[in-house]
């Protein structure tokens, strides 16, 4: 109760303090009658501006105290709190300068195009101006990426198509994006003969990693509602006649264009699985090297498709977030694809998913180990393999124990009956055992703070016979 706050009662924690760093607004109500007020105000800030968490501690003698809750539909208006929407017309005008210099121009869309619901305005300026866009990995889906103008996802595990017309080019237009490490490796060499127009929601985030030439704080579909009436259609024939080249030499090394004889690789199931779900699938991903593969070969066509735990990287992430998209949504057609390392961080979650009948679909990439881990230990640690090799439960014996319907899937031509078995399943949750190479690389790879140009890439086989 409030009266024992600051006595170190019985499990008391400073829940405000803990949570002031990872959350966008924290309140401590100890009045009832300010509690709709509190919940109205929460709700504004967490969903305006940069969108963040925002937490309500209520004491315990609050919660079960009375009173008329009539819920405030007046304007919040908050001293200090204005988040920006548009920009200046002398920022318009110095972005359009750049936008007709440039000859070599790449769009970095990130998770602020979504989160703005700007895709439209983006794939416009895009077709207008034929400037290729690459994407981060939480920007997937916002330009469809099957679109002639994608270039997929840039950065450490991007395609080498994206990360090289990202070194080249003359003029980067980042969108709704943080220059994360990930993307963007070693910073001194990032880029080099690129201007840089940035436009986004956080003032913090201006020249925080990348200076920028033309910084623009504001809502990115405002500003580019702004900007589109200003500008004129472009042709740069001879940059993507260059991109083409580098598009072919990714298609040459890419595994699922190779034979690859009876190993099942992740690669493959993944793009399998995206050829046989569609697109209308919610995909939610653990993290590790099946959400680098589902990065790489599950397109996303529209926004909002694709939940997976971006900067913090949390193991464990997948089946729990399933099952709360597919409650939200109440939706049969979302899938969970995890490691067998993280699915064992919150596989307690099966007894949830099936008490509460969420008909989540759940595809485990089971190769036996911590396998981001193992390729880093086999890439920069001398191939010394420790604590990498996972010992899992026999998955479908143990879903047979929770009552869930599951198979095991061991050879390629089983992957698509496989999932479209379990999408048959409406009414519960199923799950896949895919039991892919134990020693399979995600490629491309940037080593962590190398320049972004300087790719482990996989070779180019040879043609039979050579």
């Amino acid at each position: 109760p409030s009266s024992a706050i600051g006595t170190d009662a019985f499990q008391e924690a400073d829940v405000t303090g803990v949570t002031l760093p990872v959350t966008k607004h924290n309140y401590l109500v100890f009045d009832v009658n300010e509690l709709a007020y509190t919940i109205r105000e929460a709700f504004h800030i967490a969903r305006t501006g940069r969108p963040g968490p925002v937490l309500i501690d209520i004491p315990k003698d609050v919660q079960n105290a009375k009173t008329e809750f009539v819920y405030p539909e007046e304007e919040i208006i908050l001293p200090g709190y204005h988040p920006p929407h548009r920009a200046e017309q002398e920022q318009l005008e110095d972005a359009l300068s750049l936008i007709r210099q440039a000859k070599r121009p790449v769009i970095l869309a990130g998770h602020g195009v979504i989160m703005s619901g700007a895709s439209r305005e983006v794939l416009a300026f895009a077709e207008l101006t034929q400037t290729p866009v690459a994407i981060t990995l939480l920007g997937k889906g916002a330009i469809p990426e099957d679109h002639p103008l994608s270039l997929g996802m840039m950065g450490m595990h991007g395609t080498g198509h994206a990360n090289l017309a990202i070194q080249n080019a003359d003029l980067l237009l980042a969108f709704g994006m943080r220059f994360d490490d990930r993307v963007t490796g070693n910073l001194k060499t990032y880029a080099p003969n690129a201007r840089k127009i940035h436009i986004d929601i956080d003032a913090s985030e201006m020249h925080k990693n990348v200076r920028a030439d033309v910084p623009i704080v504001g809502d990115l579909k405002t500003v580019l509602s702004q900007l589109l009436p200003m500008v004129t259609p472009i042709e740069h024939r001879e940059w993507w006649a260059q991109i083409r080249d580098w598009m072919e030499d990714a298609d040459e090394r890419d595994i699922v264009h190779q034979d690859v004889g009876d190993r099942l690789l992740a690669a493959h199931v993944i793009h399998d699985m995206w050829r046989a779900i569609g697109d209308d699938t919610v995909v939610v991903t653990d993290v590790g090297q099946h959400q680098m593969w589902v990065a790489q070969y599950y397109l996303r066509l529209e926004p909002r498709t694709l939940i997976t735990s971006g900067g913090l990287g949390t193991m464990g992430f997948g089946l729990p977030a399933a099952i709360g998209a597919a409650m939200g949504l109440k939706s049969n057609n979302v899938w969970a694809v995890v490691g067998d390392g993280g699915f064992q961080m919150t596989m307690c979650e099966l007894a949830t998913a099936m008490q509460e009948r969420v008909p989540v679909k759940i595809a485990i990439i089971n190769n036996g180990y911590l396998g981001m881990v193992r390729q880093w230990q086999e890439f920069f640690y001398e191939e010394r393999y420790h604590a990498t090799p996972m010992y899992s439960p026999n998955f479908v014996k143990l879903a047979e124990a929770y009552g869930i319907p599951s198979l095991c899937v061991t050879r390629r031509e089983d992957v698509v009956p496989a999932v479209e078995w379990a999408r048959g399943i409406t009414d519960a949750p199923v799950l896949l055992d895919f039991q892919v190479e134990k020693h399979d690389l995600v490629y491309p790879m940037v080593p962590a703070g190398a320049d972004l140009h300087n790719m482990i890439r996989r070779p180019i086989p040879e043609p039979d016979g050579v």
